[in-house]
């Protein structure tokens, strides 16, 4: 059935959810789950809606995201080993969350994405967006998503 599973993750309790019903997936089906975080950089300028800082200050803030990030994804790591599930934890720096999530998907090979919906409707979806919204409609991987 499935060999690699990729959860999304952003350490949130929603999400925690997802990576549960992936291990458990995996745990079925005998299947390696991939852990992904996507960790953005800081904006640098005004109209990206960051405020200015010194490039020490800037580099600081990347530095504790990723630390964040390597956080998540090894807790994902550690709820699996519990069930003896195979994980691997991998972070992406990029901007565009949506197409890091499937461009990892394809370039691990995995056959299943897993991942929450906040399921925002209105004008918070119209503002805030919606990176699942995202990749269930351009990735060819099929997609698991749970709210």
């Amino acid at each position: 059935m499935y060999k690699r599973i990729l959860v999304a993750t952003d350490g949130s309790k929603l999400s925690e959810q997802a990576v549960e019903h992936a291990i458990n997936l995996a745990d079925l089906t005998g299947a390696e789950v991939v852990a992904l975080k996507v960790v953005p950089q800081y904006p640098q300028t005004y109209f990206e809606g960051g405020v200015a800082l010194a490039a020490a200050e800037v580099e600081r803030v990347e530095k504790q995201w990723n630390d964040e990030a390597m956080e998540a994804v090894n807790a994902v790591k550690s709820a699996g080993q519990l069930r003896q599930v195979k994980v691997k934890a991998i972070t992406v720096k990029s901007d565009l969350i949506a197409e890091a999530i499937i461009d990892a998907a394809k370039h691990h090979h995995c056959d299943l994405i897993v991942m929450a919906s906040h399921g925002r409707r209105g004008i918070k979806r119209l503002l805030l967006g919606s990176e699942t919204q995202q990749v269930l409609t351009h990735s060819h991987t099929p997609v698991l998503v749970l709210r």
